[in-house]
């Protein structure tokens, strides 16, 4: 069983990452399309129905707020985080480490790396706990400040993680060398 607040912070930072990586998709259209065909894990003509990935994020990202549909929309959340992770492992392995991540939003430029699958492995994982039973118990008002406070540090930490490795990774696979 799951604590109600811990859930509605889970679910509330969830929503803010799925909403946030939809818009950062959808400021360049067709910036995302050309990122989605690089990735060759789909015929080229699928490109042009590339939109429907913001638009399911933003789905998602909606469903995590309501109890009536927060498990769909995790069981989609993860999903997609695993479909990301297979596009991405898939690449790696073919050794076309120079492809733009593609979420960081048109204006940034991230090259895939391992890293980045362990971390959709582990958020979709973490999106299962969505899936337990919630304790039935009556919200506090403290249970308000746990909620904002804990999604704004939830969201603090990502993004700290994500710009970490980001550089990081980079710089020591430049030091391990070619494989």
């Amino acid at each position: 069983m799951i604590d109600p607040a811990v859930g509605a912070l889970l679910a509330g930072a969830f929503a803010l990452l799925f909403a946030s990586a939809a818009l950062h998709k959808l400021r360049n259209l067709a910036h995302f399309a050309e990122v989605f065909r690089a990735y060759e894990v789909l015929p080229p003509a699928a490109a042009r129905f590339s939109w429907l990935v913001p638009m399911l994020e933003l789905m998602v990202g909606a469903g995590m707020l309501a109890s009536a549909s927060r498990t769909g929309a995790s069981s989609a959340g993860a999903a997609l985080l695993l479909s990301y992770a297979c596009a991405i492992g898939v690449n790696l392995r073919r050794g076309r480490r120079d492809l733009a991540c593609g979420c960081g939003g048109a204006d940034e430029r991230r090259p895939i790396a391992a890293w980045m699958v362990w971390r959709n492995v582990f958020l979709a994982a973490l999106l299962g706990a969505l899936e337990l039973p919630w304790l039935a118990r009556p919200m506090q008002p403290a249970d308000a400040l746990t909620i904002g406070a804990g999604t704004a540090v939830a969201a603090l930490l990502y993004l700290s993680v994500d710009r970490l490795l980001g550089r990081v990774a980079p710089r020591t696979a430049v030091l391990r060398g070619p494989r």
